[in-house]
């Protein structure tokens, strides 16, 4: 077990650097507590829709997984343990883009920090974008993960039916936005819990409201980067168009939205947040 424990680590680094970037962002920002209550539930939510959909063809469509690695890495029932956790830190990175898109924006000491208040965390618009921004992020890797056997990740699924979009089905996406929406959704209801004082594990990270974002953009880049890699030119160019406008149109926004919030939006921000950077560093 424990060298399988090992290997799951070492055959899958990519992964388990993603989530290592996700604990290093999400603990400064909503506290240890709920960070690893969160990790817990989702990684549970993928598991479960992962399994329904190899045994039942429902969210994602009828798929199987290849049981060549399992004398080597982890796999929970019929399941790579990788797979599930890789969306505990898409879901965080989608819902943070999301938040940054969303939330006011000020600068203090250098630092860049999203005024986000309780009113912006939880609401519909960061639930549906958050859900849409991490559809967005399989639409670029899953036709990548389907060429696993050409790279280092291995051919460890395939789809029963050949689908439209470089072999992915279609279904394959409207299961992703549903189980995004869940994902999302349980993240806004953990993180709805009121704390009394500083939740530990919170602290003023340099630039930790684009570390979500920039999070975001490294899942990209490392999934056009093996598009490329392996010879996949169309994949890899038709997910750099389909971003290139929402990047630029986030940047040039975000750019304009520097500083030009309101009084009462800040007020609000440092009421719900009163552990806020802004509030540390002015001080």
């Amino acid at each position: 077990m424990l060298d399988i424990a090992f290997d799951t680590i070492v055959m899958r680094p990519y992964v388990f650097t993603f989530f290592a970037a996700f604990l290093l962002i999400c603990v400064p920002h909503v506290g240890w507590r709920k960070t690893l209550i969160f990790t817990v539930a989702a990684y549970l939510i993928a598991f479960i829709s992962e399994k329904l959909s190899i045994s039942t063809g429902f969210p994602y469509g009828w798929y199987y997984y290849l049981d060549s690695t399992s004398h080597r890495e982890l796999w929970i029932w019929g399941v790579p343990f990788f797979d599930s956790l890789s969306y505990v830190f898409l879901t965080y990175c989608s819902y943070t883009t999301a938040l940054f898109i969303l939330s006011p924006l000020a600068t203090r000491s250098l630092d860049l920090i999203t005024l986000e208040t309780r009113a912006i965390r939880y609401s519909w618009a960061a639930l549906v974008l958050g859900a849409f921004l991490q559809t967005f992020l399989d639409i670029i890797i899953d036709p990548v993960a389907l060429q696993g056997n050409r790279w280092f990740l291995g051919q460890i699924y395939g789809y029963h039916e050949p689908g439209l979009h470089f072999g992915v089905p279609i279904s394959n996406y409207v299961g992703w936005l549903l189980t995004s929406f869940a994902l999302v959704a349980v993240f806004q209801q953990i993180d709805r819990r009121r704390e009394e004082k500083t939740p530990y594990g919170i602290f003023a990270l340099p630039f930790r409201s684009l570390l979500g974002p920039m999070l975001y953009l490294s899942v990209l880049i490392f999934n056009w980067v093996v598009a490329l890699w392996i010879g996949e030119n169309l994949i890899a160019l038709t997910g750099i168009f389909i971003f290139t406008l929402p990047i630029l149109m986030v940047t040039i926004l975000a750019i304009a939205r520097v500083n030009r919030y309101r009084e009462e939006e800040l007020q609000e921000h440092l009421k719900d947040y009163p552990w806020s950077p802004f509030n540390r560093l002015k001080e």
